[in-house]
């Protein structure tokens, strides 16, 4: 980088201080252009989410899809590694996009169970009732998130599974400590 000759620099003296102003080489770099030729990036990426938007609901529906069918082959086979983890990466998935699939609840929903599958000392043991209110919750959320009396409903139902996943959570580590204080541990409440 070139270094700025004495002449480039602007010296103005005040009476308590002096402010010293130099070029900026970056002015050779850079190129105006007209208003009406301007990228607006965000504005390209809210155009092309407008224009998946119509797919988004079929996103849904396969991540349902496979969540549900994971559930079903651990009910079929009991909880080995590879089926745990594919129950958990499916729940994980619908918790990453549901808000952006236009389904916010779900996200909460599936938080809570990935919670379960996480913090489980043994998911065998896990009542099934608990699995399955999740998944239901997710499916129903899934199928019904036209109407507009859903959006409270699903709130609320995500708060109160919440709220017994962490019960049953707390209940069951109790001799565990380092996973109670993270499961005691505030976390941010679902979109309502």
């Amino acid at each position: 980088m070139a270094k700025n000759s004495a002449k480039d620099i602007e010296v103005k003296a005040f009476a308590t201080h002096h402010v010293i102003t130099q070029p900026n080489p970056l002015r050779k770099v850079l190129r105006r252009v007209e208003a009406k030729d301007m990228d607006d990036p965000v504005a390209r990426a809210e155009q092309a989410l407008a224009g998946l938007s119509g797919q988004f609901k079929d996103w849904m529906r396969i991540e349902v899809e496979r969540l549900s069918a994971a559930w079903t082959e651990v009910q079929q086979d009991g909880f080995t590694r590879k089926l745990r983890d594919e129950l958990f990466h499916a729940a994980h998935d619908i918790k990453g996009d549901a808000a952006t699939f236009g389904f916010p609840s779900a996200a909460g929903i599936a938080e809570s169970l990935c919670r379960i599958i996480e913090h489980a000392p043994d998911l065998s043991k896990v009542p099934a009732e608990l699995f399955t209110h999740h998944i239901n919750a997710i499916l129903a959320i899934a199928h019904e998130n036209t109407r507009l009396d859903s959006i409270s409903v699903s709130a609320e139902l995500s708060r109160r599974l919440r709220k017994v996943a962490d019960e049953y959570l707390a209940h069951v580590n109790c001799d565990r400590p380092e996973h109670l204080e993270v499961i005691l541990a505030p976390s941010i409440a679902p979109a309502e």
